[in-house]
């Protein structure tokens, strides 16, 4: 198979880990797509309102999609116009590390990076043992958590830590704030996205439990940060 040569990326993790290997074939991506940081490619707006119009202005043999980070009407659209899609669904870091393999190995046709195989050897294995139970809220005004069949509370378990709300109906459930401060839990964990969580904004609505403030990136990206987010968060 040839290898193709003009992608659009939707998912920022994604993003990330095609430029990894062939930024010179990332021809769009989304405003969200931060890193790396000196990423000069077309913009097309955001994750749930990309500019189709200048996706296809791009011409591209694909364009990479998720199905939790964008709409399926989005997708629909660009399908019924002739532009090729593939959607990824993660919701585990083992997903993360299967789609990757199977993107660049069968719908890219691009070399395997190397953060990939040390991916799959820090995170794949056996899970640890639980050495504390966290809530992590993603979203306040309403209050959202992470709740089930998420990437980010996979990554969580796996680096010891039990989500209070890993049995929850829904993946990222609404909970009152005083039911997440009496939840039990040993630290609530505060990532700086999708919501913004400071020192200033976040931990002073917990009067009983523990605060971390951590990386949104570290823990809800699936790219190459999953090699600094073992270094980083295990410590």
């Amino acid at each position: 198979m040839s290898a193709l040569s003009r992608v659009v990326s939707l998912v920022p993790s994604i993003t990330e880990a095609l430029v990894s290997v062939r930024r010179d074939a990332v021809v769009g991506a989304t405003d969200w797509c931060t890193h790396p940081a000196d990423l000069d490619v077309t913009r097309v707006r955001g994750t749930k309102n990309p500019d189709l119009a200048a996706i296809r202005a791009l011409e591209p043999d694909l364009v990479i999609a998720n199905k939790e980070e964008n709409r399926e009407l989005d997708v629909r659209r660009l399908r019924e116009s002739g532009v090729r899609v593939e959607v990824t669904e993660i919701e585990t870091v083992p997903d993360a590390v299967e789609t990757f393999e199977r993107l660049f190995d069968d719908v890219l046709g691009w070399p395997r990076p190397a953060w990939l195989a040390e991916a799959r050897t820090l995170w794949c294995g056996p899970l640890p043992a639980v050495t504390e139970r966290v809530v992590i809220p993603i979203w306040r005004d309403p209050w959202m958590v992470v709740g089930s069949r998420t990437f980010t509370g996979d990554l969580a378990r796996r680096l010891g830590l039990e989500n209070v709300y890993a049995g929850h109906e829904d993946r990222y459930p609404h909970v009152d704030l005083a039911e997440l401060d009496a939840a039990a839990a040993d630290a609530v964990l505060l990532p700086d996205e999708p919501y913004v969580f400071t020192e200033d904004d976040g931990p002073e609505a917990f009067t009983r439990t523990p605060v971390r403030l951590v990386s949104g990136r570290l823990l809800t990206w699936y790219g190459p940060s999953l090699v600094e987010a073992h270094r980083t968060l295990t410590r």
